[in-house]
């Protein structure tokens, strides 16, 4: 763990570019499993392609991936992007969302203190929660948080409800911002959104309001 954490520092220290941490909260529970999570994965390694492929997104750019089905687990943890592997999904188990949400937490804080430690600066952190389910454990803890650190502007979220995950349920995880829901398994749609509105980000400064794209009518219910 502490050469990790040298790792990562010196990546800080080597490109002191101001970054951009997201974290993706992705739902691997049972009900994923077959075709879901097959366009789930490709679409995760489509983001992580088009990041690479952007001269100045992927100087900024550090992506989480914080998968929940069964157990929660930091399946790839924030380091430059150059440096990481898309890991290979697997499904199954419950739905500990609210555990994971939390864990997603913790790990931007760990991340956002390592960026002071090395003196960069960083935009303000996303967090992208997908799921097709409802939890099967408590989400109040973990919502009151969001809530706090989007009013307090640290944090945006982009809740995805995938199938028939329940959007009341989501919205309590959503910081205000309503949940979309995907059409059909669209995963490839999203990340390409996705993609754009970092790249976006990236070409902006931190703190400086950014228009997000249009094209939620090619992957969302709206």
């Amino acid at each position: 763990m502490q050469e990790d954490y040298i790792l990562r520092q010196e990546e800080l220290i080597d490109n002191p570019d101001p970054r951009i941490p997201i974290c993706l909260v992705l739902d691997v529970s049972g009900s994923m499993i077959g075709e879901p999570l097959k366009e789930l994965q490709k679409g995760v390694e489509q983001f992580f392609t088009a990041i690479m492929n952007d001269e100045i997104a992927k100087t900024s750019a550090e992506i989480a991936i914080i998968t929940f089905g069964g157990s929660v687990e930091v399946a790839l943890d924030f380091r430059s992007i150059e440096n990481q592997k898309v890991p290979q999904l697997k499904a199954g188990g419950l739905t500990p969302m609210g555990q994971a949400v939390e864990t997603a937490l913790k790990t931007l804080e760990k991340r956002k203190e390592e960026y002071k430690n090395a003196g960069v600066d960083y935009y303000q952190p996303w967090l992208v929660l997908m799921t097709d389910g409802l939890p099967t454990d408590s989400i109040e803890n973990a919502s009151l948080k969001i809530n706090q650190l989007v009013e307090k502007r640290k944090l945006t979220v982009f809740p995805v409800a995938i199938g028939d995950a329940d959007l009341n349920t989501l919205a309590k995880l959503g910081g205000g911002r309503k949940p979309l829901r995907l059409q059909g398994l669209k995963f490839d749609k999203f990340f390409e959104w996705l993609s754009k509105s970092v790249s976006n980000v990236s070409r902006s400064t931190p703190r400086e309001e950014v228009k997000l794209p249009g094209g939620l009518e090619d992957w969302a219910v709206v």
